[in-house]
């Protein structure tokens, strides 16, 4: 016993020296004394951004709300309120000098709302911040008389009314889209119908779409409105020809009778978007291709609604497939409005000049995309200019500020930008608008050209020089572009285009300088835009947040002439 005693006994002196000796040389912990609490808790609101809009067909929505507290000591509570309603607190964390949060609020209806993030350390110190949001319906008609909207962004909801189609076949929604990021593209024994209100329906009638005609099916129906096989109800827009050409006709019922509209011809080669309208009134129809009447029918009486209840997309459906005017396979339609009134020429155009805008910020208090639901991150703290050109207000930049958002439906063969400007040439230089892809072999040094275009400034205090800069896939156009007085102090409109072959900069509706580029824009790799700073895609050369005033911002799938980009300036 005594011996296993005496083992027990030096086995734990063994371990008691190699403790010793493990910590040799090693100061204890002392307790170092924090200090005097120096401030209030710093908090920073990450999502919802000021201004943020929600946009989706649900009555009620949810929101992840993203928050950060910072306290030179601890933080002691955190409380989170919509509306003046408590909805999280929070007084247990992991790191009580540095907090960030994440909460969901599954209550979001429609209408302004109010986030208040409050923050106490434990000195009793309090910050509140407050950011104001909302939820919007995710359409609001833009043109009077408009009772139907369908984007084919994503999925085959008409939005004014907040209908889910009813789906035949399989047809699929495209990549391949003149505006957005989605269009209808038919596919054989596929279609969609929509419901239609007898509310809405009335003696004149417009329809509206961007059509990519496809022959894999030599006829086909497109839009097709009918209560039963005798059209002489609804109407008839269907499609028939050859390889070369197809023409597109109208068949419009008035109760007792029906009247034809020969329409026009599409070159199926061109394999080109075209804008179709139609528009009906007692009198007449009338057929338009981008903007511009290719033929007129006589009608005897206003059109008859009588037990029409849907439009069918992309075939002839129930009511008109006995011609063998069935689905219309290959083809994609993009951007389908219907009106109560019979839109005129000049209203049409309107429609057109309108589809080519994908981006506008008008920057009215808040960092809002105008044309579709595009989150948009705000990194830093930019603000408003307290001023504008048109509206009430203009983006603010500020240091280590900028605006980041998805470039999805914003690319395109041709590009346009336009914007009005008022410059601070403090820092000289900056990043205005990047949209460019990610450097991998120089991560901290971003400077991949290839692809995706770079709008600059640089210079002195005196004068900065805008240019452009623009990867066609394997190198790189240059466009030096012009000048700017950085003292005038005073607001410059903006414009850059992007064609298969030249880049081209404007002052104010002016050319000031052009480039060359060989076979147009490559956009491989530019999944994100930067407005306001090159960060960050385009930081190897110092061209940073630019705290310059910004106005009005608008992006284009087309290559705009001097006069459009004039219009565009006056409006």
């Amino acid at each position: 016993m005594k011996k296993i005693n005496k083992y027990f006994v030096g086995l734990f002196s063994f371990i008691l020296l190699l403790t010793a000796c493990e910590y040799e040389g090693i100061d204890p912990l002392t307790k170092v004394d924090p200090g005097a609490d120096a401030g209030s808790p710093e908090v920073t609101i990450n999502y919802p951004n000021e201004g943020t809009a929600i946009q989706v067909p649900e009555a009620v929505a949810s929101i992840d709300i993203r928050f950060k507290v910072v306290d030179d000591i601890e933080v002691d509570m955190i409380e989170v309120l919509v509306n003046g309603n408590q909805i999280a607190t929070f007084n247990e964390f992991l790191d009580y000098r540095i907090v960030n949060e994440e909460v969901s609020f599954d209550n979001v209806t429609n209408g302004e709302h109010t986030l208040t993030i409050k923050a106490t350390d434990i000195a009793g110190n309090v910050t509140t911040k407050t950011v104001n949001f909302s939820k919007e319906p995710p359409y609001t008609p833009k043109y009077a008389g408009e009772f139907f909207f369908m984007p084919m962004d994503a999925d085959f909801t008409e939005l004014v009314n907040i209908y889910m189609a009813e789906v035949t076949g399989s047809p699929i929604i495209s990549s391949d889209s003149y505006l957005g990021t989605g269009s209808y593209e038919g596919v054989a024994e596929s279609y969609i119908d929509v419901p239609l209100d007898q509310e809405n329906l009335g003696d004149e009638f417009t329809g509206a779409f961007w059509y990519k005609v496809s022959a894999e099916a030599d006829r086909a129906g497109i839009l097709v409105a009918g209560a039963n096989e005798e059209r002489q109800q609804g109407f008839r827009l269907f499609r028939e020809g050859s390889a070369e050409e197809q023409r597109l006709k109208l068949n419009v019922g008035t109760g007792t009778a029906e009247s034809w509209n020969d329409g026009g011809v599409i070159d199926v080669t061109e394999g080109e978007w075209v804008h179709i309208a139609f528009s009906i009134t007692p009198t007449e129809t009338v057929l338009y291709f981008n903007g511009m009447p290719v033929n007129t029918g006589v009608m005897a009486g206003a059109i008859d609604w009588t037990g029409v209840e849907q439009l069918t997309v992309g075939a002839g459906g129930e009511t008109f497939s006995y011609w063998n005017h069935n689905s219309d396979i290959g083809s994609n339609i993009d951007e389908l409005r219907l009106f109560n009134t019979a839109l005129s020429q000049e209203e049409i155009q309107e429609l057109i000049d309108a589809s080519s805008i994908t981006l506008d910020m008008p920057f009215d208090g808040a960092y809002k995309d105008m044309v579709s639901n595009r989150e948009v991150t705000v990194v830093g703290s930019p603000g408003f200019a307290g001023e504008s050109v048109e509206g009430t207000n203009a983006y603010a930049g500020a240091e280590n500020s900028y605006l980041l958002l998805p470039s999805d439906g914003l690319l395109s063969e041709e590009f346009s930008a336009t914007f009005w400007y008022n410059v601070n040439a403090s820092p000289d230089r900056a990043g205005i608008i990047v949209v460019g892809p990610l450097d991998e072999d120089s991560p901290d040094a971003q400077n991949n050209r290839t692809s995706g275009f770079r709008l600059f400034r640089e210079g002195s205090a005196d004068a900065q020089t805008i240019k452009l800069n623009v990867g066609n896939g394997t190198s790189d156009s240059w466009n030096d572009g012009g000048v700017l007085d950085a003292t005038a102090g005073e607001w410059v409109h903006v414009a850059f285009t992007i064609s298969d072959s030249e880049t081209v900069i404007y002052f104010d509706g002016e050319p000031v300088n052009t480039g060359t580029i060989s076979g147009g824009i490559d956009w491989t790799g530019t999944d994100i835009v930067s407005i306001m700073s090159g960060a960050p895609r385009f930081t190897e050369w110092g061209h940073l947040a630019d705290q310059s005033y910004l106005d009005k911002l608008r992006f284009y799938n087309k290559a705009l002439t001097q006069e459009e980009i004039q219009a565009a300036m006056a409006q």
